[in-house]
């Protein structure tokens, strides 16, 4: 009686964070797939139609997975590589069904026969989801030029995974709406979906009624639109300058009240001491040789491993990253020069430092990978520079807001109560790396979506006006679809009991939910509005060049499909 017991050190971490990320993602996978199910069902008012995006997106999860344990054997990955894989998979692969299966009941719903809605929906949202899985494949891509193994492991499982989802969505999606045909539409809910969702119904449906009226202001004032969401997606941005960011340590992870963050505590209250000692590790062809010998004496706690001609120091870091920078670039340089030996440092304090470090100079190429790409890929798909800037420009605001977001709410505190989390004074290293990379890939989902139509309508003769507001009416349903699920998936992650997947899930459903709504229902048309024709701008070189366009066919005889699905 009266003796308290706490259990703390480097096995009980990893254990309890093992135990702790199979649960995590247990409770991800079964609040994630039924919250996509019921939106599903609120948009399609069917169950079959439903059931279709969500089967496709798991089947997709599970064939990754397959494919990643090959990978496993040949690359490092981490324990939260395969939770950011599910995350990745699962809403990617609902959104690229949705686009696809809503063009289809769209044309449907327009009067097409069955066969000719499905063509239209493969030369048009087909294109468009390999267009925005391409975009999305390298972005990923990117993080290869990190330099960092975590992020090697997260662009292999997400580029795995984006490529099955987008794969299935153009292949098995559309095989299976052939056969089933009418039956899409089977396991209707009453009062769900509205009639404009039914494939019986031969009238054209004029969806986005919402989104038109919110677009007749935004095109008859876009200067005043257009300046207004700037200063609101900027005014989120605000407390991103003020960012740190550190590997954060197990008490910051798990949360004050964890069982390893109060064991934690109480050692330090009870055998205070600085931070875990760095340890320096020597190897030599000869270990013993009086130079070495006279090296080692400068130090408290050596253990030379003489079959190994290897040598063990560990060095008391009180001062932290400044002791450690004080150690490698004057203590040992200063004892072991002219040994011949070989020096490294290892430990907390320096996995910490050199990871940020590595970070810093890794940070820099990705970006300017992912810019250039995301760039020439709008530039070949529209043939437009002025697209492809205003895409890449987008993409930046809504990034600066979603880091604004997690650095008032996680390093400063502000609303983590909300969420059941609470601010630790910095961000996860990885995370702002990770978001701007995803963010990247994903927003090009609605982008190519959303401008894919507004091209179609300018094809058709429409001024520039028109266009953007046809455009953006009719993905609105869609869009809004996508970026529900997506900001579901999103949020569980958020709900999560590790401080870096609370972040990341914060981070990626707050840029999403900014994405869909002020970006593109918003700054897009405002901005396309202001441009006018100077949109559609072709560089010489690209104007002889096949494009990407999405046009779909002006009659439905097979004939005239077969046009449509060359061209470009």
């Amino acid at each position: 009686p009266g003796v308290t017991i706490h259990q703390f050190g480097e096995a009980s971490a990893g254990k309890w964070l093992g135990d702790l990320l199979s649960e995590d993602f247990k409770k991800a996978e079964f609040t994630a797939v039924p919250l996509a199910l019921g939106i599903l069902l609120v948009a399609f008012g069917a169950v079959v139609a439903a059931l279709l995006p969500v089967g496709l997106a798991l089947t997709a999860c599970m064939a990754a997975f397959g494919l990643l344990s090959l990978a496993s054997h040949q690359l490092h990955l981490f324990q939260t590589t395969y939770s950011v894989m599910f995350l990745m998979g699962f809403a990617v692969g609902v959104d690229y069904c949705l686009f696809y299966l809503r063009r289809e009941r769209d044309e449907r719903a327009a009067g097409r026969d069955a066969e000719t809605a499905l063509r239209i929906a493969a030369a048009t949202s087909g294109r468009a989801v390999l267009v925005s899985g391409l975009t999305v494949m390298v972005a990923m891509a990117g993080m290869f030029l990190s330099g960092l193994m975590l992020f090697k492991g997260f662009a292999l499982a997400t580029i795995i995974v984006v490529f099955i989802a987008m794969l299935g969505s153009v292949t098995v999606l559309p095989a299976l709406l052939s056969w089933l045909g009418d039956r899409t539409d089977a396991g209707r809910v009453p009062f769900l979906g509205g009639r404009g969702n039914r494939l019986g119904n031969r009238r054209a449906r004029t969806s986005g009624g919402f989104a038109g009226t919110v677009l007749k202001p935004v095109l008859s004032r876009p200067k005043i639109f257009a300046a207004a969401s700037v200063v609101v997606l900027l005014a989120l941005a605000a407390p991103a300058l003020g960012m740190k960011t550190e590997q954060l340590g197990l008490e910051k992870q798990f949360g004050s009240d964890s069982q390893l963050s109060v064991a934690y505590r109480q050692i330090n209250e009870n055998f205070p001491g600085g931070p875990a000692p760095a340890r320096v590790v020597v190897k030599a062809d000869h270990i013993g040789t009086p130079a070495l010998r006279k090296a080692f004496d400068g130090f408290d706690k050596v253990t030379v491993h003489t079959a190994q001609n290897v040598a063990e120091i560990e060095v008391p870091l009180p001062g932290g990253a400044a002791d450690l920078s004080e150690l490698r670039e004057k203590r040992l340089p200063a004892a072991f020069d002219g040994t011949g030996a070989q020096v490294y440092v290892t430990g907390e304090i320096a996995g910490s430092v050199d990871f940020n470090d590595q970070l810093k100079r890794g940070i820099v190429p990705v970006f300017v990978f992912i810019t250039a790409v995301t760039f020439l890929l709008m530039l070949f798909c529209f043939r437009s520079y002025v697209i492809a800037v205003t895409s890449i420009v987008l993409n930046l605001l809504s990034v600066a807001a979603a880091y604004g977001v997690m650095v008032a709410v996680f390093q400063h505190g502000r609303g983590a109560s909300l969420i059941g989390s609470e601010g630790v004074g910095a961000i996860e290293a990885w995370i702002p790396l990770f978001v701007l990379v995803v963010l990247f890939g994903l927003s090009m989902d609605y982008h190519v979506f959303v401008v894919s139509r507004i091209r179609e309508a300018r094809d058709r003769g429409l001024g520039t006006r028109a266009a953007i507001d046809e455009g953006i009416r009719r993905t609105a349903g869609a869009v809004t679809g996508a970026a529900l699920i997506m900001v579901a998936v999103f949020a569980v992650f958020g709900t999560l009991s590790m401080q870096d997947m609370q972040q990341m899930g914060v981070g990626l459903a707050v840029a999403v939910l900014l994405d869909a709504t002020i970006v593109r229902m918003v700054l897009l048309p405002s901005v396309m509005a202001l441009l006018g024709e100077r949109n559609w701008r072709t560089p010489r070189g690209l104007a002889r060049l096949p494009g990407l366009e999405h046009g779909e066919p002006e009659t439905g005889t097979p004939e005239a499909l077969a046009m449509s699905g060359t061209r470009g």
